[in-house]
């Protein structure tokens, strides 16, 4: 895949670039272990100093970089400058809460007293330089939910982003320098996936870091595993959202709209199968499509649109695949299933597709076992509680789920029994920097964010202190 910026509301190319070649890739590794020698000494509140000084200059970036990424991948305008507030948002957090959550922990005298140690505590220290691979979907936040925890606990990051995005990435590495973090801190390697392998089995690569597809990530993780470095995977997902007969039904389908269109339905956490008890079927069936279809496709960078561009051509035709083959099978499509027509001013070259609602899904169908990744959803009945457990975890996906329900007996049920990493209780699933993401299953392993996350990429080290020469 060619690196380069090509406007999915368009099919545009404005920009190409040249991947790095292997004396340039040599160059930055170094730069980064070497930096990493003096930048793991830097004391927190130094490291917070720069943290917050780069999350000043996103804020003042923030309607630059928005147009930036929508012109990149196409999400709308406004989720864009959503987008970057939020890893603002996210830089402030760790800037204030990383000494505290890489805090000494001592365990009690009387827990380790059998040891032998007058006294013992365990000290956590950054592991080295890290090897960030990212998606183009959230191009901005999936980048710094894992930038900001590691540069505060005193690691270096390379950034390999995806080809699509090389703008975005290159904008990543130049805020950093910015405001003011070392040469050598973070620095983005534009270059292809082909490269990955090598980057990583270099011996001063001592960890990677990988959100996207499950191909993607058995790859890293084979490496990685070969040549026993840590991997944290955030792959796919597909996302169950159940709605009980308790549920307030109008507030349900309202946000299950949002829930799953969010990125045009490019999201590992958009809600994406709709799994509804058959007292409140037919209510929320009626309400989820009539808004579905009242929704806006077309250019992202005006105001006015709900749903952008898929990001790619190949991604429209995935999208197209698993809509005709569900439909072929005997699928009943309430709305869109097709591209739009009449958008007009060149956007009938991009590559838009309708918020979709597909019901009548049998596990036959591909789009049942496969993530959808546009703004499409699917239907299912279910008779009671246990048939809607059943059908929310008859997927290899684990990423996170959501429930709508007022009975507390469902709610400590579905906290036991659903196969997720995250449950949300009568809202939609989103990122925060104070809770721990991340899956089971096929959606990977480890966790980003709050105290989970700046500690994957940390050495938890015993430290042990025996009698000292007075002791008898």
């Amino acid at each position: 895949m060619p690196i380069a910026t090509v406007n999915p509301a368009n099919g545009e190319t404005l920009r190409t670039f040249d991947a790095l070649g292997d004396e340039e890739i040599e160059r930055r590794i170094s730069a980064a272990a070497s930096t990493f020698r003096t930048y793991r000494t830097t004391g927190f509140a130094e490291r917070a100093r720069l943290l917050n000084r780069a999350a000043d200059l996103l804020d003042e970036d923030q309607q630059d970089i928005a147009r930036t990424m929508t012109t990149e991948m196409g999400k709308p305008l406004a989720a864009a400058r959503a987008e970057a507030a939020k890893c603002a948002k996210a830089m402030r957090w760790y800037a204030a809460h990383a000494e505290r959550l890489l805090a000494d922990e001592h365990p009690d005298d009387a827990d380790v007293k059998d040891s032998g140690a007058t006294k013992a505590l365990v000290r956590y220290r950054p592991l080295g330089t890290v090897l960030a691979v990212m998606p183009w979907n959230f191009p901005l936040w999936q980048v710094v939910r894992f930038a900001a925890p590691a540069l505060m606990a005193g690691n270096t990051a390379l950034l390999k982003h995806a080809s699509n995005v090389p703008q975005t990435a290159l904008y990543l590495g130049d805020l950093f320098s910015r405001a003011g973090f070392p040469d050598g801190c973070f620095q983005t390697l534009l270059v292809g996936s082909g490269a990955i392998e090598a980057i990583l089995r270099d011996p001063r690569i001592v960890a990677a870091t990988l959100t996207g597809s499950e191909p993607a990530g058995r790859s890293v993780a084979s490496v990685a595993g070969d040549e026993i470095k840590k991997t944290v995977l955030e792959l796919g997902g597909s996302d169950p959202y159940l709605v009980l007969p308790t549920a307030d039904v109008v507030k349900a389908a309202e946000t299950a709209v949002t829930a799953r269109v969010q990125n045009n339905g490019q999201s590992c956490i958009a809600a994406k199968r709709f799994i509804v008890h058959t007292d409140v079927y037919d209510e929320f069936a009626e309400r989820f499509t009539a808004r579905m279809r009242e929704l806006t496709v077309g250019d992202p960078l005006e105001e006015s649109t709900d749903v952008g561009p898929l990001s790619s051509e190949q991604g429209r035709s995935d999208i197209e695949e698993l809509v005709d083959d569900a439909v072929g099978q005997g699928a009943t499509a309430l709305c869109g299933g097709r591209r739009p027509a009449h958008l007009g001013g060149g956007l009938e070259r991009g590559w838009f597709y309708e918020p979709t609602v597909l019901a009548g899904i049998t596990p036959d169908m591909r789009i049942h076992r496969e993530e959808t990744f546009g703004p499409v959803a699917t239907l299912y009945r279910a008779a009671d509680l246990d048939e809607a457990l059943e059908i929310a975890n008859d997927t290899s996906f684990g990423l996170s789920s959501n429930v709508w329900t007022r009975d507390e007996a469902e709610m400590d049920r579905c906290v036991r029994d659903l196969e997720a990493g995250g449950v949300f209780f009568n809202g939609m699933t989103a990122s925060h920097p104070a809770l721990p993401f991340g899956g089971v299953k096929r959606s990977g392993y480890g966790r980003e964010l709050a105290g989970h996350g700046i500690r994957e990429f940390c050495n938890a080290t015993t430290v042990w202190y025996g009698p000292g020469p007075d002791a008898r």
